[in-house]
């Protein structure tokens, strides 16, 4: 049995969780982990980056936004990225990193999480489908805007 744990981005990790990339065909849905790394420096008042490792091995990479301010309500509480590593995908490594966010979220007392993703063949669609997410009607530059509450 495997142990999975997730940690802060540290000096420590960075480059390894930078070297996380996902499958060739799902680079049109998700950012690099170094991107969205560069866009958690501009913003660490809401952004909560986290890398999941099995074993001690990089396998996945997880950013929430946390923003009660935001504007948009879709902003204020939910998965930025999430990106599982070419490989090691269909091991629960994504469903882990999910899990982990909507711990976070209960445990700053948030009772909605979303998510934004893009509707299209070979998109993650269908994951946060079957973990409970539901489409909300509202869509933000062509992505579809799910939620599920805690």
């Amino acid at each position: 049995m495997t142990t999975l744990t997730v940690e802060k981005i540290t000096p420590e990790n960075v480059a390894a969780a930078c070297q996380l990339a996902v499958e060739p065909h799902q680079r049109a849905f998700v950012a690099p982990v170094a991107v969205s790394l560069a866009e958690a420096y501009t913003q660490p008042e809401i952004a909560w980056p986290r890398l999941i490792l099995d074993d001690g091995e990089p396998v996945a990479f997880v950013m929430a936004r946390f923003n009660p301010a935001a504007e948009l309500d879709f902003f204020r509480c939910g998965i930025w990225r999430l990106n599982v590593g070419a490989g090691v995908q269909r091991r629960g490594y994504g469903r882990f990193a999910v899990e982990t966010v909507l711990d976070e979220a209960r445990r700053r007392g948030e009772k909605v999480v979303t998510v934004l993703w893009l509707p299209a063949d070979g998109g993650p669609e269908g994951f946060y489908l079957k973990l409970g997410f539901l489409p909300t009607g509202q869509a933000h530059h062509g992505e579809v805007v799910g939620r599920i509450e805690l």
